[in-house]
């Protein structure tokens, strides 16, 4: 399921994510091929992959991390589409 994240420290993402079941204190979301969603001087957005300091496609956070999750628009769920075909 492909969704956008807004994170507790106001980052904003779009990913796919999957809700994994682990013992109390452990990470409980995988995000899946996750970019950064910022925006230019023209409020047109750019897309970066993230964390910017790895290769990593898949990683592991706390759901508590997460403020709010919502449904991408077309235009968000088509460039995320494009952004991570192989």
């Amino acid at each position: 399921m492909i969704q956008i994240l807004l994170l507790k420290n106001d980052l904003v993402l779009i990913s796919r994510i999957e809700e994994v079941g682990t013992e109390l204190g452990e990470p409980d979301c995988k995000l899946i091929k996750p970019f950064e969603i910022l925006f230019n001087r023209d409020g047109d957005p750019i897309y970066q992959s993230w964390p910017h300091f790895t290769d990593q496609k898949e990683l592991m956070i706390h759901s508590d991390s997460i403020l709010t999750i919502v449904e991408p628009n077309k235009f968000q769920l088509d460039k995320y589409q494009q952004l991570t075909a192989e």
